[in-house]
């Protein structure tokens, strides 16, 4: 506990106070893991804070800096990698090489397991596709249909393929169980990676036909119900919920709206039940909220009001908690995140802007010349160094009042996935590859 304790007073002292809380609170999580894990969508907070101080900011180059070790992908997709001790997992789907025309065919759906030391592919397994055969591919690499990032508790993974359905698996490979989802009326894919609350796995589905909407908890162990609260009046989203803690209390947040403001886009429940808190207006889709100084923020990820509102609340809490709002200028299809004052969020085409926390006040809007995607959600480390880090052309920034690029690097395999970090290294999924970055060389350069 002395060593949690000592990283706990650096980042106080870094003037980062919102690592400490969200660090004490996965102290105080039973079962909460020794080792530094990136478990799920944005990291063990689900927020995008690493504990990691020794990340590399520099990567890539004619020599390959700081690049420990190449893998190749099987298939391709958008899902986010996650970590686990030395199990790397990453989500992809492949058509055979004699399809001609994908909207025709279910892609196989892969899940599989990298040995963080050296890369090496431990296993690769088949998930049994769901009912949904999709047309649409708008949604990204591998037509959208892997864009849900896994999630694991460390003694079974969990994953959502958008022909929509939920498995889970061992360590090994081996699959403890699998659910279709249905209805499956979801607007062009299932974007929405699931979460863990106790002992439960908790998939959020904001579909396009708002009387299909609900979330659902199912049981880690054996797949069946154990709650589903429906949401007959919410339009559809992409995000995925984020549990907090107010007053000592969780709370999941829900934004969906399907891209036009409602009175309801924003949605407390208490993740042991479904029950609703609260709920706010405001617009959402595409991006998961953030959680600093007390605030939640949340937008659609398209254009549009974002909305800061103070948590503590419930009922309609739209007249009385909002703090304060902007004006978005254009798709920001990533999560925003919070570090120390300060809030950030990075558009399309490579604008990233900075706002006060506390107040809404704009700071800057800067340009990040051509960044390879603006769908990765960023990650901060406890020195304040937001990274903006996909494998293709990544950016890293000093947090605070001015917009100090430390790094720019490139692999030049661009894509959409979130970076994972675990044990001092960055772990990129590219179009090809997965990239493991890192200062020291503990395997072989594949």
């Amino acid at each position: 506990m002395t060593k949690y304790l000592k990283i706990g007073i650096r980042f106080f002292e870094n003037q980062s106070a919102i690592f400490v809380i969200i660090l004490t609170g996965i102290l105080l999580t039973p079962n909460a893991p020794a080792r530094a894990n990136w478990p799920g969508f944005r990291g063990p907070t689900g927020l995008g804070y690493t504990t990691q101080e020794n990340l590399p900011i520099v990567w890539g180059g004619p020599s390959n800096e700081n690049v420990l070790w190449i893998s190749p992908l099987t298939g391709q997709g958008h899902a986010s990698p996650i970590v686990w001790d030395d199990a790397l997992i990453v989500c992809t789907v492949k058509w055979p090489a004699d399809v001609k025309d994908r909207s025709k065919v279910i892609p196989e759906h892969h899940v599989t397991c990298y040995r963080t030391s050296d890369g090496e592919l431990l296993w690769d397994t088949l998930v049994p596709p769901g009912p949904w055969l999709r047309t649409d591919f708008r949604s990204g690499p591998g037509g959208g249909y892997a864009a849900a990032t896994p999630v694991t508790d460390g003694k079974l993974i969990y994953c959502a393929f958008a022909s929509s359905v939920l498995a889970a698996m061992d360590f090994q490979g081996n699959i403890a169980w699998r659910k279709q989802i249905v209805p499956y009326s979801f607007d062009v894919t299932l974007g929405s990676s699931p979460v863990l609350y106790g002992d439960t796995v908790i998939l959020f589905c904001a579909m396009a036909k708002k009387e299909d909407s609900r979330v659902v908890a199912f049981d880690k162990a054996s797949g069946s119900m154990r709650w589903e609260r429906k949401l007959p009046q919410m339009h559809f989203g992409h995000s995925t919920p984020l549990i907090i803690q107010v007053d000592n209390k969780p709370q999941m947040l829900l934004v969906a709206s399907g891209m036009e403001e409602t009175g309801d886009a924003l949605q407390s429940l208490d993740p042991a039940d479904g029950r609703l808190l609260w709920w706010c207006r405001g617009e959402g889709d595409a991006s998961s909220p953030a959680y600093g100084q007390g605030l939640v923020y949340f937008d659609d990820g398209r254009s549009g009001t974002g909305v800061a509102v103070d948590p503590s609340g419930s009922g309609d809490v739209s007249g009385t908690h909002i703090r304060w709002t902007i004006n978005q200028r254009g798709e920001a299809l990533s999560s925003p995140i919070v570090v120390g004052q300060y809030l950030y969020r990075l558009r399309k085409l490579g604008f990233l802007q900075c706002w006060e926390m506390a107040t809404g006040k704009e700071i800057y809007s800067e340009r990040l010349q051509e960044i390879s995607t603006a769908w990765a959600s960023p990650i901060a480390d406890p020195k304040g160094r937001l990274f903006f880090a996909n494998a293709g052309k990544s950016y890293v920034v000093q947090a605070g009042p001015e917009c100090r690029v430390l790094a720019v690097n490139d692999l030049g395999d661009g894509n959409h996935p979130s970076p994972a970090v675990a044990n001092s290294r960055l772990f990129l999924v590219g179009m090809k590859n997965i990239y493991c970055i890192g200062t020291e060389h503990t395997g072989t350069l594949k």
